[in-house]
């Protein structure tokens, strides 16, 4: 949530920068990164936008590829042998009898490396050599991604993809607004609203791109994907204009429902934050291949103890008849060369019985492996109707894991879920509407009673407030002023589910500006001035707007976890009960639940407020904390409206499968970027979690608290620590950065094998290949990892 709501938050920014804000200034130019623009050369030289994620290059293919096969036991071993062959007078055979099938071997396994690498060379090409419209010089030109610089001005049109980190400057959209998918970058399929910035959003044209000049300053490259602070200096600005996260486009994000963009780039090729989060593909080895180095170490052995005991037979019985048999040219003694004798003799036996190992083992487990992969590609049971994909393997090293894996880490969004969100049920003043039952919300009783029931005012108030807490942007495709005609776009697909079925029902929301929201209630147009919006943020749970309403009455909206409405409630509300047995029948569910609640301002009391939000909003330090400290005060003595049940749709036999894998005793992860109470009902709806279950929290906001709660929870298990108990473990990506510390990363994993499923919200990309780092390292098992976006790429590189 709270994307839009940047709007409202632009003119305190800028107040910020004007008292010296913490984005304003740097301490020093090691900390931060200078871009002019429209100003000739950049003040430092910056790396190019190419990006390679290929495994090899024409210069380090050779010694890679070497370095990578001379790793198999075996093959050091026939390279001795080679070069033991060329000795003369030793070889009982001839001098290239094993170079040729090794060479053979070489070849054969160099040419599976470069048929798999050129397919990931051709990718990167293809990305690299994308068309991109960029300003330079004056002129508008057409350029390859590879040609990006930074500094560069570039458009961007609708459906293209960014080809470097941006800042946006302004777009097609009224009040410089743009939607971006970043299934690439987190894995969420639903749109996302950046807003430019009022100083830059009239610049519609190339003669006004020719005046804009100034400089960016910005933090240097890091792989937060969340956060970003910023500063930009134009020449018509008297002060630095604050940028966040909400100015910031991506690399790996799509343009989508929006004409066009323009953008300065801050980060290229290597340096943006989606290639940060990309770790360097690993030299995987496969617990087979361990297996046969270990063998051939075995043999290896066997061999030199044959080689031994030959060796001795041979010189017993070479010193018993060298007289009887002398023209042998068996009596060396007389001319020094007992032990080069004995050196020749063990090299001939160890050349003789070479065949212990067996020189074709290695290239008929890699040829088996690669018909493996094209049988895999060739499979009808993995092969998708619905979007025409088949399963495809990009590299065939692998194969033989799939049936040893003993944890499975999982992205959420996209894997396990649709990602589509459905109005199922709710609760309004203590009575329950429509059916978990039904696929589709079911409101002919909610509007009957809107008409003539007792709670007709309180449903009205409840569909009032899901149709103006939120931070949806309304789209008119079809121009014209019919409310039905409106479409949405969301940040958030529950927002998304709540507004669409609210139109549904005849309460629609149609017009947005930074100032107020517009809705059609029931044929009937009601305007409400946006006077503040409280954010909603994993910490407070919760999201507010205050409103005036048509009847100039002030009134503050809130919706959030049943957890944190509940104990900002009045002491007298006859609902409480009701509404609470109502949630726990949407739980049951396994539906995502939201309670609504609101209050009535007056004037003075808001005044009041006001003040002091103000300042809590223009300090320099702790202003988050600060802000939320301010509105905890106001959202307090709430009557509570009711609740809603929306359910994220799985995929297809999603509960059915991880039940067999659990059979099968392979251990569960889930990692995603999305908040904990998502990732919770997920858990639920996939039987990952139970009731039955011993279900963990941690949620720590400091080192000591997550090194102290950590503690406790493995004193808890006693002797069933690290044995697998009934037992989930939930923890949040900050609380998880702690975890990983070198303080508590030994507690952390002992908890978590101790529990049958482990679920880690909020978490970056690096965050995911550090936690199967972790495990991969620590058991020695064999781990998998399933995502769909380029989030999860790290934390695939690292399974095994």
């Amino acid at each position: 949530m709270g994307q839009n709501s940047s709007i409202n938050r632009y003119s305190r920014r800028i107040s910020d920068s004007f008292r010296g804000g913490r984005n304003s200034t740097f301490p020093n130019n090691d900390e931060k990164r200078i871009i002019t623009i429209n100003s000739g050369p950049q003040p430092a030289k910056f790396i190019s936008n190419f990006i390679s994620t290929s495994k090899y290059s024409i210069l380090t293919f050779l010694p890679k590829f070497l370095f990578e096969q001379f790793r198999k036991y075996s093959n050091i071993f026939f390279l001795c042998i080679v070069i033991f062959q060329q000795i003369p007078g030793v070889s009982p055979t001839g001098r290239y009898t094993t170079a040729v099938p090794l060479t053979f071997i070489l070849c054969c396994a160099a040419i599976k490396e470069i048929i798999e690498d050129v397919k990931r060379h051709i990718q990167d090409d293809a990305v690299n050599r994308r068309k991109v419209l960029i300003y330079r010089q004056g002129a508008w030109m057409f350029t390859a991604w590879q040609e990006v610089k930074v500094g560069d001005i570039v458009k961007v049109i609708d459906k293209e993809y960014f080809p470097a980190d941006l800042v946006l400057i302004s777009s097609g959209e009224p009040n410089s607004i743009c939607y971006i998918q970043t299934s690439n970058l987190d894995g969420e399929t639903n749109l996302k609203v950046r807003q430019g910035l009022p100083q830059t959003s009239h610049i519609k044209s190339s003669l006004q791109l020719k005046d804009l000049q100034g400089t960016v300053e910005c933090e240097l490259p890091n792989r937060n994907l969340y956060e970003f602070a910023g500063t930009l200096k134009v020449n018509s600005a008297t002060y630095p204009i604050p940028l966040g996260a909400d100015q910031i486009l991506l690399r790996g994000s799509q343009l989508k429902n929006t004409t066009w963009i323009y953008g300065v780039v801050i980060y290229s090729g290597h340096d943006t934050k989606l290639m940060m989060n990309s770790s360097a593909i690993p030299l995987k080895r496969t617990n087979v291949e361990q297996v046969t180095n270990k063998q051939t170490l075995f043999l290896l052995l066997l061999l030199i103890i044959l080689c031994v005991i030959s060796t001795i037979a041979g010189e017993i019985w070479t010193y018993k008849n060298k007289e009887k048999h002398w023209y042998l040219g068996l009596n060396l003694d007389e001319n020094g060369q007992t032990w080069q004798h004995i050196g020749y003799t063990f090299l001939t036996f160890f050349i003789l019985f070479n065949n212990l190992i067996p020189i074709s083992l290695q290239i008929t487990v890699d040829l088996v492996k690669f018909i493996q992969a094209y049988f895999i590609n060739w499979d009808k049971d993995m092969y998708d109707p619905d979007t025409d994909t088949p399963a495809n393997a990009r590299t065939s090293n692998l194969n033989e894991e799939l049936g040893q894996v003993k944890y499975i880490f999982s992205d959420k969004t996209g894997t396990l879920t649709k990602n589509e969100m459905v109005f199922k049920q709710c609760s309004i003043a203590g009575i329950m509407y429509g059916s978990g039952n039904l696929s589709e919300f079911n409101s002919y009783e909610l509007l009957k009673n809107l008409e003539e029931h007792d709670t007709r005012n309180e449903i009205r108030e409840f569909l009032t407030l899901l149709a103006t807490c939120h931070t949806v942007v309304p789209e008119n495709k079809m121009h014209t002023d019919l409310p039905t005609d409106a479409s949405y776009q969301a940040s958030s697909p529950d927002e998304y589910a709540l507004v669409t079925v609210m139109k549904e029902m005849g309460v629609v929301f149609f017009s947005r500006t930074p100032t107020s929201v517009t809705i059609n209630f029931r044929g009937e147009k009601e305007e409400y001035q946006i006077l503040n919006v409280l954010e909603f943020s994993s910490d407070r749970k919760r999201m507010s707007v205050i409103v005036q309403t048509p009847r100039n009455e002030i009134k503050l909206y809130c919706k959030g976890a049943d957890s944190v409405i509940m104990e900002r409630l009045g002491s007298q509300d006859n609902n409480v009960q009701l509404t609470s047995e109502h949630l726990e029948s949407f739980a049951n569910d396994g539906l995502r639940t939201l309670c609504l609640g609101y209050r009535i301002l007056t004037t003075e009391e808001y005044n009041e407020w006001l003040v002091k939000y103000r300042e809590a909003s223009t300090a320099i330090n702790n202003r988050n904390e600060l802000v939320a400290e301010i509105a905890d005060k106001i959202e307090q003595n709430l009557i509570l409206l009711g609740a809603t049940g929306i359910e994220d749709k799985l995929q297809d036999e999603v509960p059915q499968n991880l039940t067999m894998l659990h059979r099968a005793g392979i251990k569960i992860w889930v990692l995603t970027g999305d908040k904990k109470e998502t990732a919770v009902n997920i858990g639920y709806s996939c039987k990952l979690l139970s009731d039955q279950m011993l279900n963990l929290t941690l949620d720590e906001a400091t080192r000591d608290d997550t090194q102290r709660q950590l503690r406790q929870h493995c004193q808890q298990f006693g002797d069933s620590l690290r044995k697998e108990n009934l037992a989930s473990l939930v923890i949040e990506g900050q609380t998880l950065k702690y975890a990983l510390h070198a303080s508590c990363r030994q507690d952390f994993l002992d908890l978590a094998m101790s529990c049958k499923t482990v679920i880690c919200c909020r978490v970056s990309p690096k965050q995911k290949a550090e936690v199967v780092e972790l495990v991969k390292k620590s058991t020695d098992a064999i781990t998998l990892a399933i995502g769909d976006g380029a989030n999860d790429v790290g934390m695939i590189q690292l399974s095994s």
